[in-house]
């Protein structure tokens, strides 16, 4: 079965063909971070615009790659929640048009949990079920509990930031540029961890939720003093990578525990981590000691892209689970609907 996969949850913009659920045919995304450096984060706006002029080239290279036409696509699964309502309405219409003009089944897909599918490409492994999700990007900081791909419930989110969203944050403070992620990865490996103790969010000793918003304001005034005002210079080489290090351990650390946390709870038989945060080398170098198999995404894999919602289309659809035409795009997670329906309830 071959699946052509949509993605334009936040900015970027990306098609592929995935065959079975597990080969990736192709794979094409379109990249905004020069479009958005300047504001050191993604604007919606220029993300909605960017997303109309590049998401029929992107389907047209996919296709290409894949040495294929559009006839010869058996679906289209769409990413089409969580994200940017602006930036969901363009690959969501762009998704609806192409299996209504062809006649062919529409997937709707939830970004979030194909980032957890995301292990899955390239190999098809089978993942040792229930399993801990855990899924860290600039968006999202979530746990899950995984029954399989079918059966994906949320445990634990985070309360403020993300911790991709605080990675740029910091970034942004140490003057290093935007996306913060990758170099503040590679200036970790470079500085010592152990240089300056930032706090560590634990919460309550069973919470799954994550805080990382009291980091980051640590780090501002470890680096600029007092409520971030009295140092209005760049710190020194040396002492960029020694805040890097140590706020990167502090970070590893809560995504470590609550893992465990997580883990214990459930009784998981492994862990799956996925998003763009994955990719970072402390992370998976902490993960290597852990007690389970832990499983994560091929590094081209990490970040947003659309042969995870491909992937995951294949095992909806096989499953059933077709979308009608008039398929909405949802700006919240499932489980964020859910508390304000909760909180709805309780208030009336």
């Amino acid at each position: 079965m071959l699946i052509l996969g949509i993605e334009s949850t936040c900015d970027e913009t990306g098609a592929s063909i995935v065959s079975d659920g597990a080969l990736v045919l192709s794979n094409v995304v379109a990249s905004q971070v020069e479009l958005h450096a300047r504001y050191r984060g993604v604007v919606p706006e220029i993300a909605s615009r960017a997303h109309i002029e590049n998401i029929l080239p992107v389907v047209m290279e996919a296709l290409t790659g894949a040495g294929l036409e559009l006839p010869n696509v058996d679906a289209v699964a769409v990413a089409h929640r969580p994200g940017l309502i602006g930036s969901l309405l363009i690959g969501v219409t762009a998704a609806k048009t192409l299996a209504w003009a062809l006649g062919k089944p529409l997937v709707g897909v939830d970004h979030v949990h194909a980032h957890l599918y995301s292990v899955r490409l390239g190999t098809g492994i089978e993942i040792p079920m229930p399993a801990v999700g855990l899924v860290c990007s600039g968006g999202h900081t979530a746990l899950y509990r995984v029954g399989d791909f079918l059966d994906v419930e949320m445990i634990g989110s985070t309360l403020d930031d993300a911790v991709g969203e605080a990675y740029d944050k910091v970034a942004g403070i140490l003057g290093l540029g935007y996306p913060g992620g990758p170099v503040i990865d590679a200036l970790a490996r470079q500085g010592n961890p152990a240089a300056v103790r930032f706090p560590r969010s634990r919460l309550n000793r069973q919470s799954l939720d994550f805080s990382f918003s009291g980091l980051k304001t640590s780090v501002l005034y470890h680096v600029r003093g007092f409520q971030g005002r009295q140092r209005k210079t760049i710190p020194a080489p040396e002492e960029i990578r020694d805040v890097a290090a140590s706020f990167q351990a502090a970070c590893v650390d809560v995504l470590v525990e609550k893992v465990r946390r997580a883990a214990r709870q459930i009784k998981a038989c492994s862990v799956i981590i996925g998003g763009g945060v994955s990719a970072n080398s402390g992370l998976r170098a902490a993960m290597s000691k852990f007690s389970l198999p832990v499983f994560f995404p091929p590094m081209q894999y990490c970040t947003d892209n659309a042969a995870m919602t491909a992937g995951l289309g294949h095992v909806l659809l096989a499953a059933g689970r077709q979308s009608a035409l008039d398929l909405d795009a949802i700006a919240a997670t499932q489980f964020n609907l859910t508390k304000l329906a909760d909180l709805s309830h309780a208030t009336n």
